[in-house]
């Protein structure tokens, strides 16, 4: 990880340059010397573990009284062997007669979570790359290490958000998209013509990511909520030439090619001027500077973009995706309404 170039930083708390001794207990000779494991434990436990064994108590104050071997031995490896242990005829029997003590390297603490135990990796994503780069980075260098399945891998904190936002994401977008369409069709009263309002988002989404990758800015979740954030705004040029067009054909009984066409000539300056204020209106966080205007800067930058596609195109694809949709709706209705044919039809023809 140290020496990948998208993470800077790394560090981890395994510590294991700790000298330990470890005290391994002959099971036979302390059996047949009649001591048990938990009392070769408890003897050490009273010496270096601070067992308090009793309170004196004065008519002002308690002391505590408190059993561990003296300070000059706490730190002095030899003490081991000065440890006597008490079998149950009463005799003393030195640790080292039923104990063997090496000296190893080993980690000052052992972590864990939840049960298992665990060493956390810490890492800062380098400049001029992104967080999903560093977590295809690390997934990557966990694979070729071909680790076993008892190991495993999880992130936390920023990453595990991060991984947790992409997952969630399409979904969100999903049904920010259905529940437009849900309101739209009650508005309209049809299936058909919520298509022609939805079919300007694609073009928002593509100017987004123009926008973002002319600037060097990578997809992340700010500029993924400035995408969600289009859903709302651009929609509102096909609604304004929608809905003139559909108000024409109902109350004057024109075509739908005549009422498209004087709905884009007639609504051409409302939406140009409400496209404008929501342009100029994220113009300050796509070219903000000061604190945190890294982080906010995206999603300006993704508003600007999606706006200023969205504006050159739908002006043109809208009118025409009503008219073939609206085709579309007349064609199915007579479907819908022509009588099915006999036999005694089929065969006078």
């Amino acid at each position: 990880m140290q020496k990948a170039p998208e993470l800077q930083d790394v560090a981890s708390d395994q510590q294991i340059a700790s000298p330990h001794i470890a005290i391994t207990i002959d099971r036979d000779a302390a059996y047949r010397l009649g001591l048990s494991l938990s009392a070769v434990d408890q003897t050490l436990y009273d010496a270096f573990g601070q067992r308090q064994i009793t309170t004196i108590y004065t008519s002002s104050h308690q002391y505590k009284l408190i059993l561990e071997v003296q300070p000059q031995f706490q730190n002095d490896p030899t003490a081991l062997s000065r440890i006597y242990l008490a079998t149950p005829t009463g005799n003393r029997v030195p640790l080292s007669a039923v104990a063997r003590f090496t000296n190893k390297v080993e980690p000052l603490t052992v972590n864990h979570q939840g049960q298992f135990p665990s060493v956390t990796l810490s890492f800062n994503v380098a400049p001029g790359h992104s967080l999903g780069q560093a977590v295809e980075r690390i997934q990557a260098i966990q694979q070729q290490l071909h680790t076993p399945i008892t190991l495993q891998g999880t992130f936390q904190g920023t990453a595990q958000e991060f991984q947790r936002s992409l997952v969630s994401m399409p979904v969100l977008v999903a049904a920010a998209i259905l529940v437009v369409y849900i309101v739209l069709g009650v508005l309209y009263e049809s299936y058909i013509h919520p298509i022609t309002i939805l079919s300007a988002l694609p073009s928002a989404g593509v100017g987004a990511l123009i926008m973002l990758m002319l600037l060097g800015y990578d997809l992340t979740v700010i500029a993924i909520i400035g995408i969600i954030l289009l859903i709302g705004i651009v929609k509102k040029n096909a609604i304004m030439m929608i809905d003139f067009a559909l108000e024409a054909e109902r109350s004057e009984g024109k075509s739908s090619l005549d009422a498209i066409h004087e709905a884009c000539l007639l609504r051409f300056r409302p939406i140009m001027m409400t496209t404008m204020a929501a342009l100029f209106g994220g113009l300050p966080i796509a070219l903000g500077f000061g604190a945190g205007s890294e982080l906010r800067r995206p999603l300006g930058i993704a508003i600007v973009g999606g706006l200023l596609v969205s504006q050159a195109l739908t002006l043109y694809t809208t009118p025409v995706i009503y008219l073939y949709l609206d085709r579309l709706s007349g064609w199915m209705r007579r479907r819908r309404h022509q009588p099915p044919r006999t036999g005694g039809e089929v065969a006078a023809e």
